[in-house]
């Protein structure tokens, strides 16, 4: 069973390249190749890290070995941004565990509601925890025409 911590500085290498290679992988499932292309050039490593310093909460999960399965952040006021699985770790269920531990987190904060831009990929989960759609964003990656979902979950008082 994977386990959970918190980000560390040195995660941020890791991250970036788990965040492209998820893209890589599971991307063509629901977008084109180019749309995969531009979203996976989105994995920097000088953006990754920034948004896992800037004050939002980032639990990364890892495996008895301590490799890394998979990471998800929530900001303070309930936007959940990153929540992506290695491809080795399809299948055990690293994505549902994560955004449980984030959902935990949002509760303990007493925001009012939890909500993300989700992908044509993760809606599904998004969906099984009672999440809402709240209307579809176009918009361009590199000059090229992508799409996710506004989606809100509402938190009890």
């Amino acid at each position: 069973m994977p386990t959970l911590r918190p980000y560390r500085p040195d995660d941020a290498s890791t991250l970036a390249d788990l965040y492209a290679r998820s893209v890589m992988h599971y991307g063509p499932r629901a977008y084109t190749a180019a749309q995969v292309s531009a979203w996976a050039a989105t994995a920097t490593l000088e953006g990754t890290a920034a948004r896992c310093t800037d004050g939002r909460h980032v639990l990364v999960a890892q495996d008895a070995d301590g490799s890394v399965l998979g990471f998800g952040d929530m900001e303070d006021d309930g936007h959940l941004d990153f929540l992506y699985i290695a491809p080795e770790a399809e299948g055990m269920r690293v994505g549902s565990l994560l955004y449980a531990a984030l959902e935990a987190h949002a509760l303990h904060l007493h925001v009012p509601r939890i909500f993300v831009e989700a992908s044509e990929l993760s809606r599904p989960l998004f969906e099984r925890r009672g999440f809402l759609m709240l209307g579809r964003n176009d918009l361009s990656l590199g000059g090229v025409a992508i799409h996710n979902y506004r989606m809100e979950k509402r938190l009890p008082a």
